[in-house]
């Protein structure tokens, strides 16, 4: 069985620059995505699709595979994450004679998921008769969508209606939220035939909530340094 890894990692990140090689708890960034996919016992190919020289020389003294450089029409600020993996799968499957079973996608702005993390959804995956996992936690209680409020005209209404009687956190229903994604996995099907990351039949990978921050803004990246340099200790 086939299952590939692909990191994506453009280079013209906004927030922060250079984001994806960024040094956090002694490493660039993307390091951490790398050398956890590497310990892992079910990934036999990890992949770097990226544009960026500078990201390409980093991830190559982690000892990361680059079959290619990204073409700079996928590597747009809107460029959606379906073309760019399917992209790399391609390019795989024509110049390499690799075809995948599974595809897993690791954004390397999630520094703490580990190795175990992406074993555990891809097994739950593979034992199921699913298209997709992705990995999410419970969405907090005052971002639940029936504590969410929208303003009109000045005034605030609920999103949602419901019952004042049971607005209590224990009376809502639960929801989860995808954690970056820290893990998508998916089937060659689901991504090449049914042209989705997700599609029919998704499965749920919950993470706890510190392990599941995704780096967007710099405290973001301060928050993941303080988890990452705690949890060596």
């Amino acid at each position: 069985m086939n299952i590939l890894a692909i990191i994506p990692a453009r280079g013209g990140s906004k927030g922060i620059i250079d984001k994806n090689i960024a040094e956090i708890a002694g490493k660039p960034l993307i390091a951490w995505t790398i050398e956890e996919a590497k310990k892992t016992e079910c990934l036999d190919r990890i992949i770097l699709t990226s544009d960026s020289e500078k990201i390409i020389d980093v991830a190559k003294k982690y000892d990361c595979e680059i079959p290619f450089i990204r073409p700079a029409e996928l590597a747009e600020d809107n460029t959606p994450s379906l073309p760019v993996i399917q992209h790399a799968v391609s390019f795989m499957e024509k110049e390499k004679s690799y075809k995948p079973d599974y595809i897993v996608l690791l954004q390397p702005t999630s520094p703490l998921r580990t190795s175990q993390h992406i074993d555990d959804a891809v097994k739950n995956l593979i034992n199921s008769n699913a298209d997709s996992i992705v990995s999410v936690t419970k969405t907090p209680h005052n971002c639940n969508p029936f504590s969410i409020m929208k303003e009109q005209n000045g005034l605030l209404s609920n999103y949602l209606e419901f019952d004042e009687l049971k607005n209590m956190r224990q009376a809502k229903p639960i929801f989860y939220s995808r954690n970056g994604a820290a893990i998508y996995a998916f089937t060659y099907d689901c991504l090449m035939n049914k042209n989705s990351l997700y599609g029919d039949n998704i499965l749920k990978y919950e993470m706890k909530q510190e392990e599941s921050f995704d780096i967007d803004e710099p405290f973001d990246m301060d928050l993941c340094e303080w988890i990452l340099n705690k949890r060596d200790k």
